[in-house]
């Protein structure tokens, strides 16, 4: 892939925050997902909200919206959106790993997509979670972090696993 095919480079390899000036403001949405791996006792932790720092999965609900909201302050080409919406959600698992899900739901009118902002939202939920039990469990692992859905702009619909046009 050359440097000229990747949008955040000009003609001449340097590097510049895309102009969306000429694009329509459509509805734009992503989702995004990822987990973090820990041992059965942290998730039980989380479950019955014993841990010492508090409810972690709302603390983490909370750190997923504002990270969302704070995409363009941490990813240095990012255009800063105005979000219409943002749903961060969690899902547990105890069969095989124990792990919780996340999952990542943004949502804005504009020229420009939120894949970004759906992705920042479920990495900084994870850390938060890390944060939060890493005293009874350090070996926790994040995984999976990706972009299961978009829809709007002139690209079109991605959903994860289906064929894409190109183009």
């Amino acid at each position: 892939m050359s440097s000229s095919s990747l949008t955040h480079f000009d003609a001449q390899g340097q590097a510049h925050m895309v102009d969306v000036a000429g694009k329509p403001a459509t509805r734009r949405v992503a989702v995004a997902t990822g987990c973090i791996e820990m041992q059965a006792a942290t998730l039980a932790i989380i479950e019955s909200g014993g841990a010492k720092k508090g409810d972690v999965l709302g603390v983490a609900r909370i750190a997923g919206i504002q990270a969302a909201k704070k995409t363009s302050d941490l990813i240095p080409l990012c255009h800063p959106l105005a979000l219409t919406r943002v749903a961060v959600d969690f899902a547990m698992a105890e069969g095989g790993t124990p792990q919780v899900a996340c999952t990542a739901t943004v949502e804005t009118v504009g020229p420009t997509g939120v894949e970004m902002e759906a992705l920042t939202a479920v990495q900084v939920a994870l850390l938060t979670i890390y944060d939060m039990c890493k005293a009874v469990d350090r070996g926790m692992t994040i995984t999976g972090v990706h972009v299961v859905e978009k829809h709007g702009g002139k690209s079109g619909s991605y959903i994860a696993g289906q064929p894409q046009s190109a183009g």
